[in-house]
């Protein structure tokens, strides 16, 4: 070994003692006759002194021609330091240096190697391997192995067993679409990525595997958002002989789990909502609970009363700011403005301000009276210094708007706390989604997802009225899971993939293999799938997943370090019998 211990490791325990440790230099500080160098590694810093009286001249000279990010190993002697540092592991002790090897020169970085670094984001991405060098990145990193080794004990520890499933598969026309690989043995086929290995955990429910898991890469091509990647990780779970409540208790413990090893908190209850009421209440399926700001619903109480603005939309909703009467006429301005940005795509908002004295001042105090505007406030649960804000418009758009502005509002007033952890199950989701522009049912989740069982009829005579056996874990406003009970026999998944617009033909291309599966005896079987960096970011206080991915993409879905997706040679191409098409302005 290079080293006898680690640059996080050392206290005044160790004084007197011979060591050598390894790393890489943070900085360095010469006075003249006593030089500093702070030597890092992944497990800490330790400050190393080079002294003219006391270390030989050779090192002394050596040290002095050391840059930032020089790779070395030093010897010396434990020694107590004159001036401690108490936001040290090993603040309170330095290295007194007799000998210095340099292990590799470096060239001056392209940002500070700090905790809190000059260097932006794409250029931080270009140079990533220097990044995982700064403290908070090398955490998140350490942060995701924790958790991912708790996941799997806990899923071992209830009888789960790992099994790999491939990653060159078969495209298939539902969902995202299929990052594909040719086929140079098999000329113009095409392997696809696995958006998930839906199909492939079934058949091992039919194979008789009884709980799986799997830690796994999963890729989409689709259009990126601004925290979504192309190659992502989920858990991917699946389990027979189960009903629905089966498995929300089994990944409530696994969540539970999580929350005390990681976290040190215990989470006493997972409330259950249906898919409308979260529509409702929330305007989106993934509500964050940690605070109020629940929708009122306000149609009986605001038209007919004069006002068109409100007589002519679908819906009024509204909801009721906390402590927020103060705002000034500014304030309230800028809110409007954010609402009415493309991103949001608002008309604007009506205010009333809750005043102390049990008064309301308002937007449309010309069509509304004191009275009208108690009831507003009565519906959205305001108290006095409460701000009422109220949108209207189609129902749909309009609570996606206000769900928007609820989500910034909590934003701004330090609601969302990061350390206070809100698991939800969400349930009842639809079963299928009518497409307008192809004029045909899509799955809300897949097309293997089971419909309740109590309205199985109801898939020939109202199929559009039908709700899933399924099921979304939603924590702190995320969707970090989802998942059903899977249709186990062949004549429901016929039905289902007509209703999908399949032809028998098309069905038995794509799916044949699975639907031959369930004519040799499979079981009832549900699980879900768990996105990984979606959690461990929430579990470490963060929202941005790519803080906690060791070579993530930008949103461009490009690697910069390694300048990919890149062009292949033209030897390639015709290997693959892959003929490029000019591009046409």
């Amino acid at each position: 070994m290079l080293r006898t211990t680690t640059c996080g490791a050392l206290t005044l325990a160790q004084l007197g003692e011979e060591v050598t440790l390894s790393g890489w230099v943070q900085k360095t500080r010469d006075k003249g006759f006593v030089l500093w160098v702070d030597l890092r590694d992944r497990y800490g810093l330790t400050q190393i002194i080079f002294d003219e009286e006391r270390t030989p001249k050779e090192v002394m000279d050596q040290a002095r021609s050391l840059g930032r990010e020089f790779v070395i190993q030093v010897q010396g002697t434990v020694i107590e330091r004159e001036s401690k540092n108490p936001n040290m592991s090993t603040g309170d002790i330095e290295i007194l240096a007799t000998a210095l090897t340099v292990l590799n020169a470096a060239k001056t970085p392209p940002f500070t190697i700090e905790n809190e670094t000059d260097g932006g984001e794409e250029l931080r991405m270009q140079y990533r391997y220097l990044d995982i060098r700064r403290k908070p990145v090398r955490e998140n990193l350490v942060f995701r192995s924790r958790v991912s080794l708790a996941i799997r004990n806990y899923l071992s520890a209830h009888d789960f067993i790992d099994v790999e499933t491939p990653y060159l598969i078969k495209s298939t026309p539902e969902g995202a679409r299929d990052f594909v690989v040719p086929s140079r043995m098999n000329t113009g086929q095409f392997y696809a990525l696995p958006q998930s290995p839906q199909t492939f955990k079934q058949l091992l429910m039919v194979g008789g595997m009884d709980k799986y898991f799997q830690i796994v890469k999963c890729f989409r091509d689709e259009d990126l958002r601004a925290d979504r990647q192309p190659e992502f990780t989920q858990i991917d779970c699946e389990m027979t002989f189960v009903e629905q409540e089966d498995i929300l208790q089994q990944f409530e413990g696994l969540l539970t789990h999580l929350l005390k090893e990681i976290k040190g908190v215990d989470v006493a209850t997972f409330p259950r909502m249906t898919y409308a009421e979260a529509m409702q209440k929330y305007g989106n399926d993934k509500p964050d609970i940690r605070f109020g700001m629940e929708f009122a619903e306000l149609d009986s109480l605001a038209k007919n009363k004069g006002f068109n603005v409100f007589d002519q939309q679908e819906l009024v909703v509204g909801i009721a700011v906390p402590e927020a009467a103060s705002y000034t006429r500014k304030q309230i301005d800028k809110l409007i403005d954010w609402v009415k940005r493309p991103q949001i795509g608002a008309n604007g908002l009506v205010w009333v301000k809750c005043n102390e004295d049990g008064s309301y001042k308002s937007s449309v105090d010309k069509f509304y009276s004191q009275e009208d505007l108690a009831q507003w406030a009565e519906a959205t649960k305001a108290k006095p210094g409460d701000l009422i804000l109220v949108m209207a418009g189609g129902t749909q758009a309009t609570r996606t708007q206000l769900s928007a502005l609820r989500m910034e509002l909590a934003e701004q007033l330090g609601l969302r706390n990061p350390n206070e952890f809100a698991p939800l199950w969400v349930v009842d989701f639809p079963l299928l989604e009518w497409d307008e522009e192809s004029k045909r049912y899509h799955a809300m989740h897949h097309p293997f997802t089971a419909p309740k069982p109590e309205q199985m009829d109801m898939l020939a005579s109202e199929p559009g009225a039908v709700n899933a056996n399924a099921y979304d874990l939603v924590l702190n406003g995320n969707e970090i899971g989802g998942g059903s009970i899977r249709i186990h026999d062949a004549a429901t998944q016929e039905k289902m993939f007509d209703l999908l617009g399949f032809s028998p033909e098309e069905a038995k291309a794509q799916f044949g293999f699975l639907m031959e599966a369930f004519q040799y005896g499979a079981p009832p079987h549900g699980g879900i799938a768990l996105g990984l960096d979606r959690l461990v970011a929430i579990l470490g206080g963060q929202e941005t997943i790519r803080d906690f991915i060791a070579f993530p993409k930008n949103n461009s879905g490009r690697d910069l370090m390694i300048d990919a997706p890149s062009p292949i040679d033209a030897q390639q191409l015709d290997e693959l019998s892959i003929a490029l098409q000019p591009k046409t302005d």
